[in-house]
């Protein structure tokens, strides 16, 4: 009689074991989905930080060469107003005046030119906007990458508990994976929500 009920007893256990791995595996595959979407997401995101920091230092590089040319284009134009000064000659003194206003305009249209975008304040405004474009990919990637390791955890737990038994290690997994779902929509949302992300 005692035999039946230690074989009752272990076909119970073992329905409960069956019962519990699935449910583990389950909990496995839900983590393991998400991860991949964090670390989809996380690679899109990088991608786009650096295109923004390339785009952002060609246009700053543009910005100083027009910096440099406006300057020299200044500096010709007081140099050769200096010079002229001593020019007796009207119709030299007229050239060497039409020369210094056409140094000045191109210097200011170096400065500002709306039609082509491509003056220096323009450029500034643009580099600036893809500076922020970069800060913003840049925190969506720092909040996909923690919510991958914390995905990855949690499938390292749930995993552990299905070798020990252990329900509490399922449960920490599974609230590693609700942690890292909830990094992975403020990086989608709301990157800036979390500061404390970028210093991590």
């Amino acid at each position: 009689m005692s035999e039946i009920h230690e074989t009752i007893e272990k076909a119970q256990e073992g329905e409960h074991s069956q019962y519990f791995n699935r449910r583990i595996a389950l909990l496995i595959a839900v983590l393991a989905l998400f991860l991949s979407f964090s670390e989809t997401l996380g690679k899109s995101a990088q991608t786009e930080a650096i295109d923004a920091n390339v785009k952002s230092s060609d246009t700053w590089g543009f910005f100083q060469a027009k910096d440099i040319r406006r300057t020299t284009l200044n500096t010709a134009a007081d140099q050769t107003a200096l010079l002229a000064a001593n020019v007796a000659d009207p119709t030299a003194k007229v050239a060497i005046d039409k020369q210094i206003e056409a140094w000045r305009a191109t210097a200011a249209r170096y400065e500002s030119d709306p039609k082509t975008g491509e003056g220096r304040k323009e450029l500034a405004e643009r580099a600036k906007q893809q500076e922020e474009e970069r800060d913003l990919a840049m925190a969506r990637y720092h909040h996909y990458e923690l919510a991958s390791a914390a995905f990855q955890v949690g499938i390292v737990l749930a995993s552990a508990a299905v070798i020990t038994g252990a329900l509490a290690l399922a449960w920490l997994g599974g609230a590693l994976g609700l942690l890292g779902l909830a990094l992975t929509l403020f990086g989608f949302f709301a990157p800036h929500a979390l500061p404390l992300i970028a210093v991590l």
